[in-house]
């Protein structure tokens, strides 16, 4: 495949030629999805001048505030992808349940799970915002009747693709249908995506890494070990520097890590004990974790791969560490070391502190 010459199209022939179980509505549910991609990145463009900028004065099911593009690119994916008959239901990270294809659109065996606008807080101060999307097989039982929230609970190890369109100086399509992950870069002039960045590579060793250093004092210890030596740098266990960086959108993070290598961080932390992770394992872990697993990398909560986790809710929340593969490797065995207790000093029974007074 030419660089620069292959469009999204002329690439998933292409893979349906090397696996034709991607044929027929797979290919079409994809450019569906491509064109919410590019609706989305002509409203992000144009910003106020197109009068979608601020809160749009409601709350998603997260209960969090939620902005005008949030709500547009949300309406975008709907709009482009429920009247193709590729599709039995969606799930968005805007929607408190499923959607279902309304009964007079013909229904398809795929499942498409989005989170609409990642990043969403940079808009309003022009940084780079993203969607992220997930496909999925319905079950049998789903498409032969009405889906149910139930059809879309499958480990990430099931997706049959997945991608994200970042909105930055230059639109961009980065996509995995199992066959490694592959960017493509908006053509205005054309209105297409053209490949310029056919299987990506991440590096397995890293000077790079990504997280919200605001939240330490709640973050696990190993994931405090492991900054805390990477902060250290040439001083410290690791014997080089590391360069610490924080965009607060998953798709600008992730990006960067393909582009140059890297690992990110969303741990578990105890700042509200009442989630067990800041991220959504359907619409933003499982995604990413293949897209990332695809290149060369490898993505985990710390204790298990984010692939295998078996989800229980539409909107679970789940730790996320991901990137360069060493890197993760290496919190992971933090992760079990302090399980076990080896990463606490030695204390030899023999020569503990002794006093002459009683503790009462």
């Amino acid at each position: 495949m030419l660089c620069g010459r292959t469009n999204v199209n002329k690439f998933l022939i292409e893979e349906q030629r090397r696996n034709p179980a991607l044929a027929g509505d797979f290919s079409m549910l994809i450019s569906d999805v491509v064109r919410s991609c590019k609706a989305i990145a002509q409203g992000v463009s144009r910003g106020s001048l197109a009068g979608v900028l601020g809160d749009h004065g409601s709350e998603n099911v997260q209960g969090e505030a939620q902005k005008k593009l949030d709500v547009l690119a949300n309406q975008a994916f709907i709009h482009h992808c429920e009247w193709g008959g590729h599709l039995a239901a969606m799930a968005s990270e805007e929607m408190d349940d499923i959607y279902p294809i309304p009964a007079e659109n013909p229904r398809g065996k795929y499942l498409l799970v989005f989170d609409p606008l990642d990043g969403s807080s940079n808009i309003d101060v022009n940084l780079s915002v993203g969607s992220i999307f997930s496909v999925l097989r319905c079950p049998e039982k789903g498409s032969a009747g009405t889906p149910t929230a139930a059809d879309f609970l499958q480990p990430g190890s099931r997706q049959v693709a997945a991608g994200y369109a970042l909105y930055g100086p230059s639109a961009m399509l980065v996509l995995t249908v199992g066959n490694g992950t592959h960017g493509f870069t908006l053509d205005r002039n054309i209105g297409e995506f053209l490949l310029t960045h056919p299987n990506l590579v991440i590096a397995a060793d890293t000077h790079e890494f990504a997280i919200n250093a605001s939240n330490e004092r709640f973050w696990e210890k190993p994931v405090q070990r492991y900054v805390a030596e990477c902060l250290a740098g040439k001083t410290g266990v690791r014997g080089k520097d590391f360069n610490m960086r924080w965009v607060a959108s998953m798709v600008a993070e992730v990006h960067r890590i393909l582009m140059r290598g890297g690992v990110f961080l969303y741990p578990r932390d105890s700042k509200d004990t009442s989630k067990p992770g800041r991220l959504r394992l359907m619409y933003e872990a499982n995604p990413m974790a293949m897209i990332v697993g695809q290149a060369g990398g490898l993505a985990s909560t710390g204790n298990e791969r984010i692939l295998d986790v078996q989800p229980t809710s539409l909107h679970q929340r789940v730790p996320v560490i991901l990137g360069s593969r060493d890197e993760v490797e290496r919190i992971e065995r933090y992760h079990r070391e302090h399980e076990t207790g080896e990463d606490q000093p030695f204390r030899s029974p023999l020569f503990s502190t002794r006093t002459l007074f009683r503790d009462d």
